[in-house]
């Protein structure tokens, strides 16, 4: 593959995606998203309507992440970040705090394991210590849509819209990226994406910085192949629900 390089906040960035591989990635999400949109249509239908239901607010929720530019149609890489609207289904009280998960962040990335510990509420295990159980902000609703991974069927609309790809690492939120060290950038090397190595290998047991490194593992070994094969694991990834809280 041909090496495209950039640099992101001062840090020198290397991408060994191919033309060819952008092009045949692209082609992939737009198919199996724009598919998946059509057939769990109804699906979400009933998903948003039951948000609006039971908790008072809107039934998708919007949030500013961050995440590696491409073009108007995801086909070229653009040599920067950019903010970008993300979109899942509401799963918290309307107007809650992000000071809570902020610390969270923090205590994560500093594997501070008695910060993440005092911030959670409820039984934790090797597979969700890494994780925010117990969190009162989320609806009870919203905490079967994590379990299930339904929260986040609104971004295959991101995908479609060239935000997000099918498969990278999970888009960053600002105040995240501000905490991260040099080194934990090189994950934003890489178009970011609804699922992608970690998810169907660890999902939730992995500290922070394993889970940079199965990112950037991910990155340096991207390839059609690859991509089309976590896909395929994903569901059950979910299904196992290893980590899910």
């Amino acid at each position: 593959m041909a090496s495209v390089q950039y640099n992101i906040d001062g840090i020198h960035l290397k991408s060994y995606s191919s033309r060819l591989y952008l092009i045949s990635k692209r082609l992939l999400d737009l198919t199996v998203a724009g598919v998946l949109l059509l057939v769990l249509s109804p699906l979400m239908l009933i998903v948003g309507v039951l948000v609006k239901l039971t908790t008072p607010g809107p039934a998708v929720f919007k949030q500013e992440r961050v995440g590696l530019g491409y073009d108007k149609f995801g086909f070229g890489k653009k040599s920067g970040l950019r903010k970008f609207d993300f979109y899942k289904f509401r799963t918290m009280y309307v107007n809650a705090s992000s000071d809570r998960h902020r610390q969270f962040i923090e205590a994560y990335i500093n594997n501070d394991c008695e910060g993440m510990a005092a911030l959670q509420e409820g039984e934790i295990s090797e597979h969700n210590k890494y994780k925010m159980i117990g969190d009162p902000r989320v609806t009870p609703l919203g905490q079967f849509l994590r379990k299930t991974s339904l929260d986040e069927l609104p971004q295959f609309w991101n995908v479609v819209r060239g935000d997000m790809s099918l498969v990278g690492p999970r888009p960053a939120i600002p105040y995240e990226v501000e905490m991260y060290k040099p080194w934990h950038k090189k994950r934003l090397a890489a178009q970011p994406g609804i699922t992608g190595l970690w998810q169907t290998t660890a999902r939730s047991a992995l500290g922070f910085d394993e889970m940079i490194e199965v990112d950037i593992e991910y990155i340096d070994r991207q390839s059609f192949w690859l991509d089309l094969s976590i896909i395929i694991r994903t569901p059950f990834a979910i299904l196992s629900a290893k980590g899910a809280a």
